[in-house]
């Protein structure tokens, strides 16, 4: 896997956006990370599809049942994702030690049920910070108004956040502040890290959509344009804030810059290169999360070149053509965050849901 390591010479790290317990137990991922692989995250979606639609947590279902019969599913969940990211953090600890704490994370999402409460984000992280317990785990808040002053609160305290759901310029601006004000009141800011998880494909998904029911030739000649351009006028803001005056004093305190991370790398539509949105957006001080098929497929045709600060300026075209031709991006993105809440939140209720099920079988002696 070449691809991985090329990448991270110019200065981008690589993480899986997949989790499931036999990646772990085959050695699947320990070889990832040795062929260059730097981190992994998961989230609601990526946990029910590996419980509900495999057979690799049976077993361990059964044992947490019966020594305690009483575990309700959301116990379960709890325990087997702790359990899973705690290894994934193990198996990452030599290139979180060889990087002095810049790579090697596994991230952990918090309850996306709590995405408009504060103060209940800052307790629910705080527990699952102490619950995993690895130094190079981070936990996902999600970039909602509510979750600022979290953000805020939990890097000052120290705790490793992957900030996520993010969508737009004004949202990714909102989060970098946030993390500078927190680094700003943190006494060891040197061994925080956070990474601005900023979503990417889906951005094309909703606008194209938009592009095309307006149908006219100027609308239709953007279509697969927006999210690139969106995520590349977002990286130049990430460069002026974290190596201008903004983050000069916290640089100086040996604070690191928080890392973007563009997510939702897959490519959905089947008209785009299956690696667009991993071969545009290479560039210093990020990090791609990408699916396994994704990844597999970068590896085996991607062209590695620093292509996140190329075509800026006709990145602003792009955005200011959608104006023109009446999609209101702003409103996009505010939706698309929306959703994004939602989604995850209706996972998170389905794997409960099959957990219930699946807890309700092994006690009656049928699983």
């Amino acid at each position: 896997m070449n691809q991985l390591k090329a990448v991270r010479e110019l200065g981008q790290s690589i993480w899986l956006d997949y989790i499931r317990r036999n990646l772990i137990s085959s050695g699947e991922l320990k070889k990832l990370v040795e062929d260059g692989l730097s981190g992994l995250t998961s989230n609601p979606t990526i946990f029910h599809n590996a419980i509900t639609q495999t057979n690799d947590y049976d077993d361990a279902v059964r044992d947490i049942l019966k020594s305690n019969p009483n575990a309700d599913a959301k116990t379960l969940y709890e325990r087997l994702a702790i359990e899973d990211i705690q290894v994934v953090c193990d198996i990452l600890r030599p290139v979180y030690d060889s990087t002095d704490g810049v790579d090697g994370f596994a991230s952990l999402e918090a309850s996306p049920h709590l995405a408009y409460d504060t103060e209940d984000t800052i307790a629910e992280v705080r527990r699952l910070w102490q619950l995993v317990d690895r130094p190079n785990v981070m936990i996902k808040v999600p970039a909602t108004p509510q979750g600022m002053l979290a953000i805020e609160t939990l890097i000052a305290e120290g705790i490793n956040i992957n900030v996520t759901l993010m969508f737009s310029l004004k949202h990714y601006e909102a989060v970098s502040l946030a993390y500078i004000r927190g680094i700003g009141r943190n006494v060891h800011p040197e061994r925080v890290a956070s990474v601005a998880s900023f979503f990417v494909s889906r951005v094309d998904t909703y606008v194209d959509r938009e592009l095309e029911t307006i149908g006219t030739k100027e609308a239709l000649a953007l279509r697969g344009r927006t999210a690139i351009a969106n995520s590349k006028l977002v990286y130049r803001r990430f460069r002026e804030l974290f190596f201008g005056k903004e983050f000069a004093a916290q640089r100086q305190r040996g604070a690191r810059v928080q890392r973007t991370l563009w997510g939702s790398t897959s490519t959905k539509n089947p008209a785009y290169s299956d690696i667009l949105y991993v071969q545009e957006l290479i560039g210093p001080d990020s990090v791609n999360t990408m699916p396994l098929e994704t990844l597999n497929a970068f590896c085996d045709h991607g062209q590695v070149r620093p292509s996140v600060e190329e075509g800026v300026e006709e990145a602003e075209c792009v955005l200011a053509s959608l104006a023109k031709v009446g999609v209101a991006l702003d409103a996009v993105t505010e939706q698309l965050q929306k959703d994004g809440v939602k989604a995850f939140a209706d996972s998170f209720d389905q794997l409960i849901s099959a957990l219930e099920e699946k807890r309700k079988e092994v006690l009656a002696g049928g699983g």
